[in-house]
């Protein structure tokens, strides 16, 4: 229905930065809330950011101030830029979409969509 795809992870050492990109594909009629999360091993998925259509966001106390999630809706696409990295930050970073779409009956309906995962390394 609704394909997510993540790009820009990577192995940096502490201090760096990274940007990951998320770009939205399918028959989409609007995307209402697009968004980061993570889970590192033997840890639970978190969320990290959000951004709603209208530009409202919303981050996890761990990550203010260093990471900036922005949206390009020419593009569907999301982004998440990540400054003054840390090793706790080493986790699988997954993009959410949610919105609504054609089915292939050309029937509107929600969706709920998920990225396939991008690795985040920090490390020296």
């Amino acid at each position: 229905q609704v394909q997510l795809v993540e790009s820009g992870g990577g192995l940096v050492q502490p201090g760096g930065s990274l940007r990951l990109s998320c770009a939205a594909s399918g028959r989409i009629i609007a995307i209402y809330v697009m968004g980061w999360y993570r889970q590192a091993p033997g840890k639970q998925r978190e969320l990290v950011a959000t951004v709603t259509s209208g530009g409202s966001t919303n981050y996890a106390d761990s990550v203010k101030g260093r990471f900036t999630i922005s949206r390009d809706d020419t593009k569907n696409t999301v982004y998440l830029q990540m400054n003054s990295l840390k090793p706790e930050d080493t986790a699988v970073y997954y993009c959410n979409a949610e919105g609504k779409a054609w089915s292939k009956e050309q029937i509107p309906g929600n969706f709920n969509s998920w990225g396939q995962g991008t690795q985040v390394t920090v490390s020296s």
